[in-house]
């Protein structure tokens, strides 16, 4: 309960279970109480239901509280859009793409509370994670999971080690950065992280982060694509299993903030 109460922030989850508690307690009883003394009242003559004329708030509960319900969920135990605000996972997510997040993968979670209504499946490592802030439960990152529960992290020289392995770099080219004080451009590599191969940057110009790490029980070490641009676990530390919501795996909509319209090229593809 104190957990609870440490972490309750009211947001759109919230909102969406108190209508959907409110319309369906209001649905409810106007079916089997309210409706049946309604029409009863109204003799049998005027007892059809062509006759119902319930008052504003009933009328509404009993359009609306299936489709809230059905929202409802859908966002907490299928699928939930999110929108990338900042450049930390660039080159894989780039700011105004909206994703999709699955909220299955870790277990389903209940919408307020978050505690793990069915517990099956496990995050991997590679996977790119959202998750609530551990030092703020009312904003939302995402990251890549880079350490598991257990894990030696070690970044040395900008160069990634799990367990005293170090995670192989392929150079790819350099990355445009407009405005950036390094030239406009930073290095691109492909990492190999434990078999999970996908892009990240590093601009050589920006001091080491450097730092070892053991992962504690429960808890999971995240980073983001863009090395030297990304406020992660490097900082402010372990991820607690009850923060995570889900795993991205699909840009529904991006949009260009430059050329002021939907970047289609980024459209439909997959979060890797």
């Amino acid at each position: 309960m104190k957990q609870f109460i440490d972490e309750f922030h009211f947001d759109f989850a919230v909102l969406l279970t108190v209508l959907t508690l409110f319309t369906g307690a209001v649905w409810a009883l106007d079916k089997w109480l309210l409706g049946p003394r309604r029409r009863a009242a109204q003799g049998p003559a005027e007892g059809a239901m062509d006759d119902d004329k319930p008052g504003a708030i009933v009328d509404f509960s009993r359009s609306f509280f299936p489709v809230i319900l059905i929202v409802l969920l859908l966002r907490s135990f299928v699928a939930e859009p999110f929108r990338i605000p900042s450049g930390s996972m660039i080159p894989t997510l780039l700011i105004g793409d909206f994703i999709l997040v699955d909220k299955f993968s870790y277990g389903l979670r209940m919408p307020v509370g978050y505690w793990k209504a069915v517990d099956f499946g496990e995050p991997k490592r590679g996977d790119v994670v959202v998750f609530r802030y551990p030092l703020d439960q009312s904003k939302d990152f995402i990251k890549r999971l880079v350490g598991l529960p257990g894990d030696r992290i070690e970044y040395r020289n900008k160069t990634l080690y799990i367990n005293g392995e170090q995670q192989a770099l392929e150079p790819d080219g350099v990355y445009p950065t407009p405005g950036h004080r390094a030239g406009g451009v930073v290095e691109k590599y492909t990492e190999n992280l434990g078999g999970v191969r996908h892009p990240i940057l590093i601009n050589p110009s920006d001091p080491a982060r450097d730092g070892y790490w053991i992962v504690p029980e429960g808890h999971y070490f995240m980073m983001g694509d863009n090395r030297d641009g990304s406020d992660d676990s490097r900082r402010w530390g372990f991820v607690p299993e009850h923060n995570l919501v889900g795993h991205a795996f699909f840009i529904w909509m991006s949009w260009d903030g430059v050329k002021k319209r939907p970047a289609f090229d980024r459209i439909g593809d997959g979060v890797n």
